[in-house]
């Protein structure tokens, strides 16, 4: 039977903040110059839960099919493989292989890069002409060290790749449907000067962000980016950004009248290898905001910043 409802979640790790990939420890005089992005990346969570929680919710129109992505075929294969086996889904009867509205498809996507964030969304529009239902974007990067590279590197995925894949993948959502950008609080306004907290309020635009972005950028490789009243913390801007932008995009769409609602959230503090075991939240509970904002009652609220399953101030 074919699916009433398609979803897409970004990246393929076994858990909030894990990282892909090895880095040199990093010391003021060895900085840390990847050549490969760190992943962190965390589908597992909102997948589970968006089989578990899809047949209870308003968006129930029967079968599900979900596409978990990720840039690395083993890695995707093995977080495949983990949720077929998973014992929450298995009693739950929620995957169509135990008689339950869920199927789950892997599919090849590194939003750092654009061709592959255009042949993902190629994939998706030969396969459902008649468009997907939700959207969860929750790949992206954090590096240890702070410096140019880190910088670049991680603007590159998590502004710019996050974009991109926004602005891909939202045209081909049907009317109604939703778009959950993973952002986090260490974006919050709070640790920026009031002249940059008013520029990111009223960005109006993408342009505006990116613009932000770019600043951002400049006055890192110009080494003064505390004085213009920047934070020294590259993932912590790149997640402001996110914030900010899907604000942005929000609004766009809201102009065009189809519905679709458009947010990002904060997972909270997850007890993951990202965090060192440090968090509050097990993963399950870390997904309760995103796969509400995919899937649950939110009062046709879009542009919003979500923490908690609540909108909060950013």
């Amino acid at each position: 039977m074919p699916p009433s409802r398609v979803a897409v979640v970004t990246g393929a790790n076994k858990g909030i903040g894990l990282a892909i990939g090895t880095q040199t420890p990093s010391t003021p005089s060895n900085p840390i110059h990847p050549t490969t992005p760190k992943l962190t990346s965390s589908p597992l969570f909102p997948v589970r839960q968006l089989a578990l929680q899809y047949p209870q919710s308003s968006f129930n129109t029967g079968p599900l099919l979900i596409y978990l992505t990720a840039r690395n075929p083993e890695r995707g294969a093995s977080a495949l493989a983990a949720l077929q086996q998973d014992v929450q889904l298995q009693s739950a009867h929620a995957l169509a292989q135990d008689g339950g509205l869920a199927s789950i498809a892997y599919h090849a996507l590194d939003i750092a890069q654009p061709a592959s964030i255009r042949a993902f969304a190629a994939f998706l529009h030969a396969h459902h002409p008649d468009g997907i239902d939700v959207v969860v974007n929750n790949a992206g990067i954090a590096m240890t060290g702070f410096d140019t590279t880190v910088v670049h590197e991680t603007l590159r995925c998590n502004y710019y790749g996050t974009l991109a894949a926004t602005q891909t993948l939202l045209p081909l959502l049907r009317p109604s449907g939703r778009l959950v950008n993973v952002s986090s609080m260490a974006g919050h306004l709070d640790k920026y000067s009031p002249a940059l907290r008013a520029r990111f309020r009223a960005a109006a635009t993408v342009a505006d962000v990116t613009a932000l972005m770019e600043d951002f950028e400049a006055a890192v490789a110009a080494g003064d980016e505390a004085a213009q009243g920047w934070p020294s913390a590259a993932y912590a801007v790149s997640k402001a950004g996110v914030t900010a932008v899907t604000g942005v995009l929000a609004r766009e769409e809201r102009e065009r009248g189809r519905g679709v609602l458009v947010n990002s959230c904060c997972p909270g503090y997850v007890r993951t290898d990202m965090t060192r075991g440090g968090g509050s939240k097990s993963v399950d509970e870390g997904a309760r905001t995103p796969v509400l904002l995919a899937v649950g009652e939110v009062g046709g609220r879009s542009g919003e910043f979500w923490q908690g399953e609540r909108v909060i101030e950013w």
